[in-house]
């Protein structure tokens, strides 16, 4: 963890850097051009244009709803995870590598002393439902900005402890398998993009995801992943299970599925 100090003007800088360089890295991309024209890339591409540093709706405490449904994996039963959870999480690790400079692993006690932000705001599922709560963890763009982009880096993947079943209602194949999110360089040095290990003001339970999560609040819900274990740096996701960047997606769901 040494050399991990980050102020303010340092962190934007180097936000406002990792952003530049993802866009100009997507844009020569090939599968990702063709990607762009298609109506989910229509989606993304009026987003980006209508402005892709917006801000998602903040609440007051007032707002916080009385009960904020978890949803997807309640509870991970793989073995390491509930070693973990026996553990009060002590011996859990943020593994962050990939296309870095600076390979790290972060306990929760090093995340929680890395710079901070505390937001307010409304959940949307893909089920209908929506939910506000109130995160607090530390901005994606600090612990990227400490590990150090690769030039050649251009999504960021997120790789969980938990293996969700599926429902068949939802559709697609509904093998078992490691859930795991990304997303593009612009959402993750987005000021809402933080990795979350409180909720209203408590530790995350064991529902909502602890030890830490995603939250990227300009995306439904299924992006923001749970159980986190590994943020890994990536040209590219196609060698990932069926090759569309999540679990969801994977099985038929949009991969950027902003709001």
């Amino acid at each position: 963890m040494s050399g991990i100090l980050l102020n303010r003007r340092n962190l934007i800088a180097a936000g406002g850097g990792l952003l530049l360089a993802g866009c100009d890295r997507l844009g020569r991309d090939a599968p990702l051009s063709d990607w762009l024209g298609s109506a989910e890339g229509l989606t993304y591409r009026v987003q980006r244009a209508l402005g892709g540093d917006r801000l998602a709706r903040e609440f007051t405490t007032a707002d916080i709803s009385p009960v904020f449904k978890a949803n997807g994996t309640l509870r991970p039963d793989t073995p390491e995870y509930l070693r973990l959870l026996e553990g009060g999480f002590a011996d859990w690790r943020l593994r962050i590598d990939g296309l870095v400079r600076r390979p790290l692993e972060l306990s929760l006690a090093q995340i929680r002393r890395l710079p901070q932000r505390t937001q307010i705001t409304r959940h949307d599922c893909v089920e209908g439902w929506s939910a506000i709560g109130q995160w607090t963890g530390v901005p994606l763009a600090a612990v990227l900005a400490a590990a150090g982009l690769q030039p050649g880096a251009r999504y960021i993947v997120f790789h969980c402890a938990d293996n969700l079943g599926g429902e068949a209602q939802k559709g697609g194949d509904q093998t078992r398998g490691r859930y795991y999110e990304s997303i593009d360089l612009a959402d993750a040095v987005h000021p809402q993009t933080i990795l979350a290990h409180s909720l209203n003001g408590a530790p995350i339970g064991v529902p909502h995801g602890a030890p830490l999560r995603l939250r990227v609040e300009r995306q439904l819900g299924y992006k923001h992943a749970k159980y986190l274990m590994r943020i890994e740096a990536v040209s590219s996701f196609a060698h990932y299970s069926g090759g569309k960047g999540g679990f969801w997606e994977d099985r038929g769901y949009e991969w950027y599925a902003g709001i």
